[in-house]
């Protein structure tokens, strides 16, 4: 693994840049080489998988190993069915090194525009650098730049106030009287961390009640649902899933988290993934962790919340999702829709940005690496055709 300046590239000799080292980049990278095609990783930080070092220390992939493997190299068997994160960094090392890819830490990719002479992408890059590549791949990650509502008096809460991308493990907040907002996955097993951790106790914010569904039943993973339904229509895997969630999942509701009131499958297509069990539901049921309504407010050192009650815990701990952070690179490409997602997705590329290409920016139900996978082989294959 490289960790110098690349040099510029001639006319004659110009590589695909994969801008990200984490697996969306990685994966890409090494399908381009299998290829016979140059590419070259670009990572801002110091080592590749960065999103992943950042995220706190229990959490475990809700995908099933085998079903998690970048292209051309399996995770262990020693990893387990669900990897822990540590081993999804192992991973991720070994598979950059496995390939012998082209990755360039250090390296923050900060504009882009078509090259001067009409033909592929001039990427401008921290120190001055100015690289000139045949096309261009974004693989920056789906969770970038963490999001944190500008709740009204939000600045004077007295508490401490994180995003969930700073919390780490329990040990902080034990005997502490915690607050976490958001219901997806990472503010739920959060909740579970803290309660398994010694906090004295924990509320989960709940705006929008989550389809909760079980990660494996009987030895099938929920995952394998996810990559069956994937094709379906929406309305039916909706009518399908209600009696199934019925069936797998009790009634929450007395413990204030009720049923959904809207399809499982229609959620997902608006970017809300069900919720994979890993304990809420026995932390909600033995009334550890407590379902309460949205933050609304911040007043006098206290939270309100949408309901009108006001309650004063010493954390409040933000799992209220990231950015995409793509304006400040290519806004100005008009390949991004009012959301700031790309237009064009996998082996698409957008009409006026020819030889640019997006992976990572979606959240299936199949499951995140097993796209990106998928993405990276259709990517390689579209870009080995024009080149």
């Amino acid at each position: 693994m490289a960790d110098s300046t690349p040099p510029l590239a001639t006319q004659q000799d110009r590589p695909v840049y994969v801008i990200g080292g984490g697996p969306g980049g990685l994966s890409v990278a090494a399908a381009l080489r299998a290829r016979g095609v140059r590419a070259v990783v670009l990572e801002k930080s110091e080592r590749v998988g960065a999103s992943w070092r950042g995220h706190y220390d229990r959490l475990r992939l809700h995908t099933t190993r085998r079903l998690s493997a970048l292209p051309g190299l399996p995770i262990p068997r020693s990893f387990g069915r669900w990897v822990t994160r540590d081993n999804v960094i192992r991973y991720l090392e070994k598979y950059a090194e496995y390939h012998r890819l082209d990755v360039v830490t250090g390296v923050e990719v900060t504009g882009l525009e078509r090259a001067p002479d009409g033909t592929g992408w001039l990427l401008h890059a921290t120190g001055g650098r100015q690289l000139t590549g045949s096309a261009v791949v974004i693989a920056t990650g789906y969770n970038h730049t963490p999001r944190l509502p500008d709740w009204p008096g939000r600045d004077t809460y007295s508490g401490e106030l994180l995003h969930a991308g700073d919390y780490r493990n329990p040990a902080p907040y034990a005997g502490k009287d915690v607050l976490v907002v958001g219901v997806g996955n990472t503010g739920a097993e959060i909740a579970v961390d803290l309660v398994e951790g010694g906090a004295a106790r924990v509320r989960l914010a709940v705006r929008t009640a989550p389809h909760i569904v079980r990660r494996s039943t009987a030895g099938w993973p929920a995952q394998r649902t996810g990559i069956l339904c994937r094709r379906l229509p929406v309305a039916l895997v909706d009518r399908l899933s209600k009696p199934l969630a019925r069936i797998s999942v009790p009634d929450l509701a007395p413990q204030g988290l009720p049923r959904p009131d809207t399809g499982l499958y229609s959620r997902v297509n608006e970017g809300a993934i069900p919720v994979q069990d890993v304990g809420l539901i026995h932390a909600v049921r033995t009334g550890r962790v407590e379902p309460v309504a949205a933050v609304e407010s911040f007043d006098d050192g206290k939270v309100t919340l949408a309901d009108g009650s006001r309650i004063a815990p010493e954390v409040v701990i933000a799992a209220t999702g990231y950015s995409r952070a793509l304006h400040p690179l290519v806004g100005d490409l008009g390949v991004l829709d009012h959301r700031g997602h790309p237009t064009a997705h996998g082996p698409r590329t957008p009409r006026q940005a020819p030889g640019l290409y997006f992976t990572g920016f979606t959240n299936p139900i199949s499951g995140m690496l097993r796209e990106l996978s998928l993405d990276a082989e259709k990517i390689a294959k579209a870009i080995s055709k024009s080149t």
